[in-house]
């Protein structure tokens, strides 16, 4: 049987006026920092690691697209498309969408505002699709609910048979598309749009934790609730390197230097590679790779390429550096350790830890660049070549 292809709509298309108090009153709510990262990018993971999620349709206000280009990190796991949006939510919905393609079957549709769903609560969502039309978290209300006006309660309301909606909602797309096309007045959100199409909507139970962004005291409640679910759920995984390259005569000339963790060194003959044999950068990408279950350089940069020779090296960090981070990891420290006679490390260990950070982003503290030799015993003993042994440390954020 034919899996259903399943599409998740991120709405950041909103001015977010509300939160305006915290951080800069002019950036949307969406696009404030959290813990780290960007509301919307904290959404935008959690969909990207759901494993049944085939692709994600990022809608934006059309003067947010530099900023969202330039500011947001976008998961490489899944396609994301970016979708503009309209003046209304029903509208930015409808654009989402159309750029759904046709061989899709299920959509769920989020707030960018709700930066804490889980792939629990996509589970449910997803689970009550296979019976009904639409399906949608909620909780129930639990608190005496009153009706006032000029700061006095003019009347009691009853709390039965009430819900506080919540996001991802999700639909069969065909049967959605229909229901927005067809809706002639704005709405409360999909649910009622549905709803008045003639759906039959199931309620799963939501999550206290799935908490919608508006006012600036709840980016202080959405830290603590990260600070909690990171406790809870912490990742730490260690990846190590390892990585030789012998002394010759290069055929692109670079002979009277060597390149080691981003730094020419002066040397009397250069290091033979496919790439720029930069022994101590390709340790410490495999490393990353390593921990993060990737297998190695050779994997992403095949040598049989003729794109990679003599390419640069930061190439291959900034890839392993990028895919941690988009695998919802941070590197907590890089130890490398060069093995060789000649040249000498020590001189130009600091310039190699500095030149890590800024390829890295981490800072230089946590990045060792050291050097041993092997009392002259084997190839690096004899000068033949230098090895590069490295242990790294990924920590989810």
């Amino acid at each position: 049987m034919q899996q259903k292809k399943t599409a998740a709509i991120v709405v950041s298309a909103g001015s977010g006026t509300r939160a305006a108090a915290y951080g800069d009153p002019d950036t949307p709510k969406q696009y404030h920092r959290l813990s780290g990262r960007l509301v919307v990018e904290h959404c935008l993971e959690k969909f990207a690691s759901y494993p049944e999620i085939d692709l994600i349709v990022l809608v934006i206000r059309p003067q947010d697209r530099e900023f969202v280009q330039k500011n947001i990190v976008l998961p490489d796991s899944v396609q994301v498309i970016l979708q503009d949006g309209g003046a209304e939510r029903d509208l930015s919905v409808k654009a989402g969408l159309a750029a759904i393609p046709e061989n899709f079957h299920l959509v769920l549709i989020h707030d960018a505002a709700r930066p804490l769903v889980s792939h629990a609560l996509i589970s449910e969502v997803l689970t009550a699709l296979r019976d009904h039309q639409g399906a949608a978290p909620a909780l129930p209300v639990t608190d005496a609910l009153w009706r006032g006006a000029d700061e006095t309660v003019q009347d009691t309301v009853s709390r039965e048979n009430l819900w506080r909606a919540q996001t991802p909602q999700g639909f069969h797309l065909s049967f959605i598309r229909s229901a927005h096309a067809k809706a002639t007045a704005r709405a409360a959100d999909d649910v009622e749009i549905a709803r008045l199409a003639g759906a039959d909507v199931r309620i799963v139970t939501g999550s206290e934790n799935n908490i919608k962004i508006t006012h600036p005291a709840d980016f202080s409640r959405a830290e603590q609730l990260l600070r909690e679910e990171a406790e809870q759920t912490m990742d730490i995984r260690t990846g190590n390197g390892f990585d030789v390259h012998k002394f010759g005569q290069r055929d692109d000339g670079a002979n009277d230097y060597v390149v080691l963790c981003g730094v020419r060194v002066p040397h009397c003959q250069g290091l033979l590679g496919h790439s720029d044999a930069d022994v101590g950068m390709h340790a410490i990408s495999d490393a990353i790779y390593g921990a993060l279950s990737e297998g190695d350089i050779g994997r992403h940069f095949p040598p049989s390429e003729a794109q990679w020779k003599d390419a640069d090296s930061q190439i291959f960090l900034q890839h392993a550096v990028g895919l941690a981070r988009n695998r919802g990891f941070s590197i907590s420290n890089i130890d490398c350790t060069l093995i060789c006679e000649f040249p000498k490390i020590g001189p130009v260990a600091g310039a190699m830890q500095n030149r890590l950070s800024e390829i890295t982003g981490i800072a230089a503290d946590r990045i060792s660049v050291k050097a041993t030799t092997s009392e002259k015993l084997g190839f690096t003993g004899r000068g033949e070549g230098i090895a590069a042994l490295v242990t790294t440390t990924l920590i989810s954020q």
